[in-house]
């Protein structure tokens, strides 16, 4: 059972994790708990909650370095259910210390993540790839934003984190664009009546420029310096 601790709170921004802390096989181990609540729709890469649609929570667990679990999505739900987390939502896992993570704020846009280099390179690589997934690694990032977006939008959030996140790698002195279990989800508020949902979030619209800084700061705070 994980023994929660009160959210980190942001003065401005919208995603208040709870962290959270569970003993496995006698390795103490760390999650994050956002508890979105009702009202958003997200778009995630996650094994857990994947794709696009309403979801009321995101919870990114640390797992150990050597994960052989074959039933990834069960365990993210038990987890997510221990720690009070109900209805649909979105499960990431990564083996980097959850606790240590960062955070990023600019103009609305909150952004949390966290960041394990150990297997780490680039994505246009010569190697054959395979059709396992890989270990647990990974860069995990989650970012919040104030308004509604389209689906269009939300594909093109992911891009703009994306990018914002190899920015921050290199900015920090990492030869790399990640590592091969990066995962990211982006939440936007569902459209309310005589509301309007954004149909851009580049990196030079309105709130894809913010969400670029905010996923910049966060992983640069999180990636360990080269």
């Amino acid at each position: 059972m994980p023994t929660a601790v009160p959210p980190t709170r942001s003065a401005s921004g919208p995603l208040l994790v709870q962290r959270a802390t569970r003993v496995e096989d006698g390795e103490g181990l760390h999650a994050l708990l956002w508890r979105a609540g009702t009202g958003w729709r997200m778009i995630s890469s996650a094994v857990l909650g994947g794709g696009i649609g309403e979801r009321a929570w995101v919870l990114n667990a640390q797992v150990s370095h050597g994960y052989r679990r074959t039933d990834p999505e069960r365990h993210l739900a038990r987890l997510a259910r221990e720690a009070g987390a109900h209805g649909p939502g979105v499960g990431l896992m990564t083996a980097a210390d959850v606790s240590e993570y960062g955070r990023g704020h600019d103009g609305g846009v909150d952004a949390v993540a966290t960041a394990g280099l150990g297997v780490r390179g680039w994505a246009a690589s010569p190697d054959r790839g395979a059709a396992v997934p890989a270990g647990p690694g990974t860069v995990n990032i989650v970012v919040a934003l104030p308004v509604a977006l389209t689906d269009a939008a939300l594909v093109n959030a992911v891009a703009t984190a994306t990018e914002a996140k190899v920015q921050a790698l290199l900015d920090a002195g990492h030869d790399c664009s990640g590592t091969p279990t990066d995962a990211v989800c982006v939440a936007a508020r569902a459209v309310r009546p005589g509301e309007e949902a954004h149909a851009f979030a580049g990196p030079r619209s309105l709130w894809g420029a913010r969400l670029a800084r905010a996923v910049h700061a966060a992983v640069l705070t999180a990636a360990p310096a080269a």
